[in-house]
């Protein structure tokens, strides 16, 4: 049986999560001897995007009913050609689809999957637990498994293969579900895929003095986030809150500028590979788990790191 994968897209392009878990399903169906069938809804990228990452056959699946996000339709649809091992990203939207479509396929569910299984049969694989503080092995029993990788954890690796695409015409129900709005961010780099991240709290001041935490992104080209307690009073937008209430990231860089780092803050970025701590308070709870520390004015440090970087770069 094929290893099937959720290929989630934004506007119809394909999210560096989708070819992630791509990449993961193509390991999976490797040892298992098997290929890997994609499925994805109402998408604009050509097909040949996911062949690059070990994909056989694509799925396309089309419904007026699929136009709008519904993660009630969007289960039911999969479920018209899923079976076996399903492999999601473990992103938000597919996240809300992975645990309707186990129920619909009376299937185990494994979440926020951190590496390659240890087996198949049964699958038996790593993932992380307690809001990402800690690791466990999970085994899944029965022949229907739906895994949902974490982001940044297992890579997109190339294994291009030669594919065949199908389009099919679905009828699902899009009842219980009313989209009234959507508003979408544009010119920014997606948080939860974004290799460096540069975030920053209530250390910042205020508001008015993000200009240097937006140019130090800028320069290293990373995404900006914030804690909690920021985005609570209106410093920045809620979509930048990282942390246990807000989005988990895991990037290659994570530098936290301003932040003392309560627990539930770390929650959502100690799956980052490297964390570099800025911070004027040398008793701060975030240097016990940062790789870099630096003790010092982030009024001074940010603006020369920055300068640094731009010479290194030539600009």
């Amino acid at each position: 049986m094929s290893i099937f994968v959720y290929t989630e897209n934004i506007s119809g392009a394909y999210k560096k999560a989708a070819l992630e878990a791509v990449s993961y399903a193509k390991t999976v169906a490797d040892m298992s001897g098997t290929d890997v069938v994609a499925v994805s809804i109402n998408p604009t990228d050509a097909a040949d995007v996911l062949y690059k990452y070990g994909a056989s056959k694509v799925v396309t699946l089309k419904s007026d009913a699929l136009k709008s996000f519904n993660p009630k339709a969007y289960a039911e649809a999969l479920a018209t050609v899923v079976d076996g091992v399903v492999v999601f990203p473990h992103s938000t939207d597919a996240s809300s689809v992975a645990p309707m479509l186990a129920v619909i396929k009376n299937a185990s569910l494994l979440t926020n999957v951190v590496s390659a299984p240890v087996a198949v049969s049964p699958f038996e694989a790593k993932r992380k637990s307690f809001s990402g503080k800690a690791f466990m092995d999970a085994k899944a029993h029965g022949e229907n498994v739906i895994v949902t990788v974490s982001q940044n954890s297992f890579g997109v690796k190339e294994n291009p293969v030669a594919g065949s695409e199908e389009v099919k015409e679905v009828s699902v129900s899009a009842e219980g579900l009313t989209v009234v709005n959507q508003e979408k961010s544009s010119g920014k780099l997606d948080l939860k895929e974004a290799e460096v991240v540069v975030s920053a709290g209530r250390g910042m001041k205020g508001p008015e003095n993000w200009g240097m935490i937006e140019e130090l992104a800028n320069v290293l080209g990373a995404a900006t986030a914030c804690s909690k307690p920021v985005s609570d009073i209106g410093w920045r937008s809620h979509s930048e809150h990282v942390g246990q209430t807000g989005k988990a990231i895991a990037p290659n860089l994570y530098i936290a500028v301003g932040i003392s780092g309560a627990i539930q803050h770390l929650a959502g970025v100690n799956s980052s590979k490297t964390i570099v701590v800025i911070n004027n308070d040398a008793e701060a709870p975030f240097f016990k788990s940062a790789d870099y520390g630096v003790v010092g004015d982030a009024f001074q440090i940010i603006p020369a790191l920055t300068e640094k970087i731009k010479a290194l770069k030539g600009n």
